[in-house]
């Protein structure tokens, strides 16, 4: 790994303090590059560049398509995209291969998924090493690189941006862990990249992926990736998919390919509910007060809102976790999805209305997929699941599990029926699943040799359907996106949900401001838990079903430290000895700087894992000529000051800066982005939030 190299390279590449690159927009040059790439590969004429590859009856897909009957079709889709689709035949009845790519007018960027049926009578021959992408390209410049992420470990190092260089007969691979997509060495999202232009892709695959990465010549790179494991035959009429493959082309420095790719992800990707995406909101739980789930009721749900209503905070959605099922005491035993009656005999209903009644909405939590010894689906339907093969010495805690199998039919129409019911009768406004378990082993269970990847495709798309399903029965539905943390959030599951818990490292400054710092470049919307104090932090449940208890002192350090999109309050609203006077000053303040955190990102410094450092970036939105700027001095740094040059300004425009803790300035955006932003910290550690406003 080249973590080490990350910073002083991105520097090199135009992600430094020492430039000034333009306002992120979908410039010309960068729809002519893709509407060229997208005119020489998928055409009907010469399949020489065909983006993608397989192995089919020991042969190459490359020296079989030439042969095959090929059709191209065109359709126009809403707001400037066009969907393209190529469908390649075999001679004679048989193997049929539909690609379906989306290309896109208003940004320089395209996507594709690949299809595979069996029109013939009998089981096709064996088709394997299926690369969704496969394909070269040439990026000018004098280095290459892919720039990457961590995935989400539960680590202060989650999600640490990453750089590798691309040397010629030196193929470079990274691959998911255990099945969940942005677990692991890398989240499903990179960039390959020169000083001078790059291609950001995205996997979208809720399994297991792989990818190489190798560089053929000076500026050339040869990019394959898809499901880790395909061999199998296609029975009679049988289809499967291949993951959804995203590129976005830009001309210039790494931060304009930043940008370009975020506005593409809230434009295109970020999920709506009746049209309207998820803003910056302020959510709350109990969770780390009554053991999770298990020592809440009716009686304290609906106290914990009506605090927060009485303090005159801005809640947005009440957040009832784990635990709230029957169970044996304890939250991790899943698979009987019926409300504990013991502990609300009138199931949620109440909780839920009396939220709307005070304006709060709200999200419970599911994990469906996950079925433990004893449950209802585990003693009436073994049938529906499928058993661990193979787990290694540190999963073995598995072994008792099973994974309900969502490309089982009836499992899958049990569950949507189910849990639709559940939705509707207990009004449940936001769906949160989670997935503490590595399905990879679960999916190898019992596959025969030909039929090699099978159990992993058909749930992964039962997994998307169910999803869909929910959505479409319930319009106004939003869903958050869980897996012990943010172990699943890939391009496919970001269209459908949002992650409000982005990793489940949570309550430490450092991390919390290295999480942002990585994820940002890739997830525009991401949520975290937040404390009041350092003093309460820990793990993130309560030790032994009692409460942590939490110091009556506000820490603005903690506090801005944890300041994500969706801001998780894990306070301890019982007690009334706290300063709310000062949390409501600072939510007043998130409320004031949060709608930048959708637009354009800029990290200020280098990534800094120790506690020696000041730590610095910067969240625009250039069309309203605002943006807020967070700087932190850690505990150990020596520095009493920092210059910050800001990025994406106006040069000629005039910006009033304020300091939140007191001060205002007026400067230039030339001033800002030449001379910078000067901070000055009162103590160490330190936070400061600056907003800044166009203000001729």
């Amino acid at each position: 790994m080249f973590g080490n190299v990350i910073l002083p390279l991105l520097a090199a590449l135009g992600f430094g303090m020492n430039v000034i690159p333009a306002i992120a927009a979908s410039k010309t040059e960068d729809q002519e590059i893709a509407r060229r790439w997208v005119a020489a590969h998928f055409s009907e004429t010469d399949t020489a560049q065909i983006p993608f590859s397989f192995i089919y009856g020991g042969k190459s897909s490359r020296e079989l398509l030439p042969n095959w009957k090929l059709q191209k079709q065109e359709k126009t889709l809403d707001g400037g995209r066009k969907e393209i689709t190529l469908t390649f035949a075999e001679p004679g009845p048989g193997l049929e291969v539909r690609l379906v790519a989306v290309t896109d007018e208003k940004h320089p960027a395209v996507e594709w998924t690949l299809h595979f049926r069996n029109t013939g009578k009998k089981a096709t021959a064996i088709l394997e090493k299926i690369q969704a992408v496969d394909t070269t390209w040439e990026l000018a410049g004098d280095k290459l690189f892919l720039r990457y992420a961590n995935g989400s470990n539960t680590s202060a190092d989650s999600y640490r941006p990453m750089l590798q260089p691309l040397l010629p007969g030196e193929p470079f691979r990274l691959a998911s862990k255990g099945g969940r997509p942005s677990y692991g060495p890398s989240l499903p999202y990179g960039c390959f990249e020169t000083d001078r232009e790059g291609v950001v892709y995205a996997i979208g695959w809720p399994g297991q992926w792989a990818l190489t990465a190798e560089a053929l010549k000076q500026g050339q790179v040869r990019f394959q990736a898809g499901q880790e494991v395909t061999h199998f035959r296609l029975e009679r009429g049988e289809e499967v998919r291949s993951p959804l493959i995203a590129l976005l082309f830009y001309r210039g420095n790494s931060g304009e390919g930043t940008n370009l790719w975020r506005r593409w992800m809230v434009d295109r990707n970020l999920p709506r509910a009746n049209g309207e995406i998820l803003g910056p909101v302020l959510v709350a739980n109990s969770s780390h007060l009554y053991n999770e789930m298990l020592n809440a009721n009716e009686k304290n749900q609906i106290e914990m809102i009506d605090r927060y209503v009485e303090e005159k905070l801005p809640l947005r959605y009440w957040w009832m976790d784990a635990g709230w099922y029957v169970n044996d005491g304890k939250w991790v035993n899943t698979g009987t999805w019926e409300i504990d009656r013991k502990r609300f005999p009138n199931g949620f209903r109440p909780i839920t209305d009396h939220g709307r009644s005070k304006g709060v909405k709200s999200i419970v939590w599911f994990e469906p997929e996950r079925v433990t010894t004893h449950s209802w689906i585990f003693q009436k339907h073994p049938e529906w699941c499928l058993a661990p093969t193979n787990l290694p010495t540190p999963l073995a805690y598995q072994g008792e599990w099973r994974l309900l199998n969502l490309g089982n039919p009836e499992a899958w129409k049990w569950l949507v029926n189910h849990v639709d019911g559940l939705i509707k009768k207990e009004g449940i406004d936001l769906y949160r699943q989670d997935f503490n378990m590595d399905p990879l082993y679960f999916w190898q269970t019992n596959e025969a040799p030909d039929r090699q990847g099978i159990h992993e495709i058909r749930h992964v798309t039962g997994y998307l359907a169910y999803w869909d399903e929910l959505l479409r029965r319930n319009p106004g539905l939003r869903i958050d996106s869980c897996a012990s943390g943010g172990r699943r959030n890939d391009l496919e599951t970001m269209r459908r949900a949002v992650p409000l818990l982005r990793d489940d490292y949570l309550f430490e400054p450092t991390g919390q401001q290295n999480h942002t710092y990585g994820i940002s470049f890739w997830l525009p919307y991401s949520g975290t838990g937040t404390r009041f104090t350092q003093k309460s932090a820990g793990p993130a449940n309560s030790v032994d079903g009692k409460p942590i208890e939490e110091l009556a002192k506000f820490d603005p350090y903690l506090f801005r430290s944890q300041m994500t999109p969706c801001l998780n309050a894990c306070w301890d609203l019982r007690r009334r000895d706290f300063n709310y006077d000062e949390l409501r000053r600072a939510l007043s303040q998130f409320e004031r700087a949060s709608p930048s955190f959708l637009a354009d990102y800029y990290p200020l410094t280098p990534y800094a894992a120790g506690d020696d450092a000041v730590v610095a970036w910067q969240f625009s939105r250039p069309e309203a000529g605002q943006g807020f700027v967070q700087a932190f001095r850690r505990a150990k740094s020596p520095a009493k000051s920092a210059k910050l040059k800001l990025q994406g300004l106006e040069t000629g425009a005039k910006y009033e800066v304020e300091n939140l803790d007191g001060g205002k300035q007026t400067r230039t955006g030339r001033e800002l982005m030449e001379q910078g932003l000067t901070v000055n910290f009162p103590s160490a550690p330190a936070a400061l939030l600056f907003v800044y406003q166009r203000v001729d």
